[in-house]
């Protein structure tokens, strides 16, 4: 199993910006500390790669910076050079993750889940659908035909929605604050609306029973997992009740799912927006430890 990080591409953000960009590093330095971690830089997307999943004027306009204000203003990041490049790492370790999950069995992007993402523009602090265009990367080398997204980022995977809408060959759920952003979604395949103040059990509930029905309807060739830490009680976007506790038995549920079946698993973060910043560190880093050690058991 490998694991991509993408802190070495920081994004210039202005001091008091609300986006948490300092936890990529933080988790990185905290996944390299855990034996048996193979940590590696994937390469950035390219153009081509990105125009499978968004339209060539989009793509075109976000390097040249062309893009409209409205657009960035959806986005919620100030443009510049350094955010593309970093949109397009983030990609890149997304697709170099889906990689490792065909040839071992998993995979892990440091960052990632960029899913309010759409067709022609991004939005809420997401510039490139990261899960998209790799799943339309796969099928087109023919390396897989179906796949599935299971979204448990707090929010609605709404560009994700948009992208793979009316086509039968991915299968996404969306498990979120019923509540909450995106106010304009698009429908996924399974969309699972969740109560404010909603707490472990009742969360857990609902998860077994999205999963038993992606279960009994999907034949997935890989899973791409939306391992968002904004569940937690602590998440000042989050508005759901979760534990850390909580947040690993869904981690396990879903990795338990994939083990059972026998489908690759590639995971990305997604959201994560605790104050103190650490306690969302130390959500993603128990994801990861999680699936390391069901990987490597020993540690190798």
């Amino acid at each position: 199993m490998l694991i991509f990080r993408t802190d070495q591409f920081p994004l210039p953000l202005p001091a008091g910006h609300r986006f948490p960009a300092e936890k990529y590093r933080m988790l990185a330095d905290a996944v390299s500390a855990l034996p048996g971690a193979h940590m590696d830089t994937a390469p950035a997307a390219t153009d081509r790669e990105l125009r499978l999943a968004h339209a060539a004027n989009y793509v075109d306009s976000m390097f040249d910076g062309s893009v409209s204000p409205g657009i960035m203003r959806e986005i919620g990041l100030p443009w510049s050079r350094e955010l593309v490049e970093r949109s397009a790492r983030s990609v890149g370790a997304t697709i170099a993750a889906a990689r490792s999950a065909l040839l071992h069995g998993a995979g892990v992007n440091l960052a990632g889940g960029t899913h309010h993402a759409g067709y022609a523009k991004g939005g809420g602090f997401c510039v490139f659908n990261d899960v998209a265009v790799a799943i339309r990367l796969l099928q087109q080398e023919g390396l897989i035909r179906r796949a599935a997204v299971i979204d448990l980022d707090v929010h609605q995977g709404n560009g994700t929605a948009e992208l793979f809408q009316g086509d039968g060959s991915v299968f996404t759920l969306s498990l979120h604050g019923e509540k909450n952003f995106p106010f304009r979604r698009v429908a996924s395949t399974l969309d699972v609306g969740v109560a404010d103040n909603t707490g472990d059990d009742v969360y857990l509930q609902l998860l077994d029973d999205a999963l038993r029905t992606l279960a009994d309807n999907a034949q997935p060739d890989i899973v791409f997992y939306l391992a968002g830490a904004d569940p937690y009680l602590g998440d000042r976007l989050g508005r759901l009740a979760l534990s850390k506790a909580g947040l690993l038995a869904r981690d396990c549920r879903v990795f338990d799912l994939c083990e059972q079946r026998q489908w690759p698993l590639a995971v990305v973060m997604a959201g994560g927006y605790a104050v103190p910043i650490a306690d969302t560190v130390d959500i993603h880093l128990q994801t990861v430890r999680e699936l390391l050690s069901r990987h490597h058991p020993k540690g190798g």
